[in-house]
């Protein structure tokens, strides 16, 4: 079976590992810190703090951002569940923001009907998680703009992005957002088997998620409400989390991040192949905006369903059926039983339902061969006959 998504462990990464597993430390020791000051300069971002997860730097995202209980949170439907349950958990309120046909992100156009109406009616968003989908990102400048006109936070989900870039700069930057988001996990561009990172150019941001991350526990005099007792004191200043990063992952990930460059243009070219043995099919593929360079963590394609004699289903079953592990990326939130006990219900964001309604994920990771590409795609051209 040829998998959607895949890493690769290479014998630099293992002795990487190795020799964590020879050190002294195996958590809270120097790769951590390394591994952070790597991805932020790689960024161009002031401060990065590692952690456990994605969803972990997200949850301590909105607890930096003060989110709380009668505050809400937007995001784009078509995303993991993980960018919406991290308001969630800070008692937050929830909504979603449909996204653009054509980039799948979630539309700034949408975006800005729904902070008019929101501002008439005293429900203004306190954070807006943009997603950038795929890789590609979203369109932070007019997002950006939006917060300044209607006073909300930005967190830039980048969890399929590193190693893209917006206008020039590095996705997670920081321009446009006040925390960006990255996700290690092995499927995603680079992995430090499980991990994420939140990169931020504000101290005070920094500061409160490294302390989130750690259980609220500080060894910083300055952030203590007495005198130390002595050198072994510490003190809980916060209801904390216990969200590190452990040297093993960090370890693998400095590793993998050397690599970064070289991934995302294997991805670009395989992206490239795909579009021209594509071409003429009864299908839509990715549509790249010139603003950015996507990570190309996906490739998904559209079905056009009214020039095929089958089901979306029939389609993705087939593929599987012939080798090719392809999935689906994602079923809209709002539609999950969870979020319709809230009050969603389908319809609302039919953008979104149209898109889940047809779209497919294609193999792409940088390790794919040709030969495999080409499976893949007379396994595709095979499932639409």
């Amino acid at each position: 079976m040829i998998p959607y998504g895949r890493q690769e462990i290479t014998q630099t990464d293992i002795d990487a590992v190795v020799a964590v597993l020879r050190s002294d430390f195996l958590t809270q020791g120097p790769r951590v810190p390394l591994f952070e000051d790597a991805v932020a300069a790689y960024c161009g971002a002031e401060y990065a703090v590692a952690v456990n997860s994605a969803t972990s730097a997200l949850h301590i995202a909105c607890m930096a951002l003060e989110l709380r209980h009668g505050d809400i949170l937007w995001t784009t439907p078509i995303t993991f569940v993980a960018s919406a349950n991290c308001g969630l958990y800070c008692g937050a309120e929830i909504d979603f923001v449909d996204i653009d046909p054509v980039t799948y992100n979630l539309c700034p156009i949408a975006l800005e009907r729904k902070l008019v109406l929101a501002e008439q009616q005293g429900r203004l968003p306190k954070v807006v998680v943009p997603v950038h989908l795929c890789g590609q990102p979203c369109d932070m400048e007019a997002i950006f703009v939006l917060s300044q006109r209607f006073g909300f936070s930005i967190i830039e989900d980048a969890s399929h992005a590193i190693g893209g870039k917006y206008k020039g700069e590095p996705i997670g930057s920081g321009r446009y957002s006040d925390i960006t988001v990255f996700s290690f996990h092995p499927v995603k561009i680079i992995t430090s088997a499980e991990g994420g990172m939140a990169l931020t150019n504000k101290a005070k941001l920094a500061q409160r998620m490294d302390l989130l991350r750690s259980h609220g526990v500080t060894r910083d005099p300055s952030l203590m409400t007495q005198e130390p007792d002595g050198p072994w004191y510490y003190q809980q200043v916060d209801l904390g989390y216990n969200y590190r990063m452990t040297e093993l992952q960090a370890a693998l990930g400095l590793s993998q991040l050397s690599r970064l460059d070289e991934y995302v243009c294997k991805r670009h070219k395989l992206a490239h192949r795909y579009d021209e043995l594509l071409a003429g099919l009864p299908l839509t593929i990715p549509w790249q905006h010139s603003d950015g360079y996507s990570g190309l963590h996906l490739y998904v394609i559209r079905l056009q369903m009214n020039k095929i004699g089958c089901s979306h289903r029939q389609v993705f079953e087939s593929l599987r059926e012939n080798g090719v592990g392809v999935n689906l990326h994602y079923i809209p939130v709002h539609t999950q039983p969870y979020y319709k006990k809230m009050g969603f219900a389908e319809g609302q964001f039919p953008e979104a339902e149209r898109y889940y309604a047809e779209a497919i994920s294609l193999p792409m990771y940088a390790t794919l061969s040709e030969s495999q590409q080409q499976m893949v795609v007379d396994a595709l051209c095979h499932s639409l006959i």
